[in-house]
């Protein structure tokens, strides 16, 4: 079992930067992919952006490819999501999930999730 222990998020106007970190219970983070997601109010939960197990490769959603950072510290069990010029349509739930196949972009490959913290993004 692992735990995601989320910390960030907040209210920022648009074009201000949030950072969003995770730490894992586990001690074999490195053995897992990790990403980011979303979810506003009514929709489905949404990828943003995916690390591979050692960091070295990531992946993102086109909404936020530029603005968007994912990265990890193994050693520290952490991985993160720097966001710049965030914009009103940001405004969501964010989560953090590890999945055991890698950095995967779906849903439902994610064995573990954080439980979410809150980004508002006034205009």
């Amino acid at each position: 079992q692992m735990q995601l222990t989320q910390s960030g998020g907040g209210t920022v106007e648009a074009g201000g930067s949030l950072p969003l970190s995770c730490a894992s219970s586990s001690r074999t983070f490195d053995s897992y992919g990790m990403g980011w997601f979303r979810q506003r109010p009514g929709d489905e939960r949404e990828f943003v952006a995916s690390i591979s197990r050692n960091g070295r490769q990531a992946r993102y959603a086109d909404s936020a490819q530029g603005r968007f950072t994912i990265s990890r510290d193994n050693a520290r069990n952490m991985v993160y999501l720097q966001m710049n010029n965030l914009q009103p349509n940001d405004t969501a739930d964010y989560f953090c999930a590890a999945s055991s196949y890698g950095y995967l972009e779906l849903v439902g490959p994610y064995d573990y999730w954080g439980r979410g913290t809150r980004v508002t993004v006034s205009a």
